[in-house]
């Protein structure tokens, strides 16, 4: 097959799959109340700051599980940009059997859905619960629904 051959079946895979994604997003507001999906495993707030300048800024590991997140968003369903008030619950599966702050996962993966566009502004998040999974994965489960 040709080059342009290729990317046309390729940008036709895409739009049935996002015609599909949307479809399965309006399924799971309707009768499952939300919307799950998972993420890679955030980096620890050690690694998502550096100081530049005399300034705080996103570090280049912080930055590119930004684009890690919006990708998995991508291919999982797109971005909704919820607006209203949110519900968000987040499993975790550890990377290893370390122990870790659970705390520390939050930042990074909620600033990578807003800007993956899952929601408008995590300012919406009204009720936020973490907890750990009984496995290990190295990956978050996320939940959003609206109230």
């Amino acid at each position: 097959m040709t080059k342009k051959l290729l990317a046309l079946e390729a940008a036709i895979r895409d739009v049935i799959e996002e015609d599909i994604a949307t479809e399965l997003h309006q399924y799971c507001q309707k009768f499952h109340g939300g919307f799950t999906f998972t993420l890679p495993w955030p980096p620890t707030m050690n690694t998502y700051w550096r100081t530049f300048s005399g300034r705080m800024i996103i570090s280049a590991k912080g930055r590119a599980y930004r684009e890690a997140v919006i990708e998995q968003i991508k291919r999982q369903g797109g971005a909704y940009g919820y607006k209203g008030k949110l519900v968000v619950e987040i499993e975790a599966y550890r990377p290893d059997k370390r122990r870790r702050d659970l705390d520390n996962l939050l930042k990074a993966a909620l600033d990578g859905c807003t800007h993956a566009g899952v929601w408008e502004d995590d300012s919406n998040i009204v009720d936020l619960r973490i907890y750990w999974a009984d496995t290990i994965g190295g990956m978050i489960k996320v939940h959003v629904r609206e109230l």
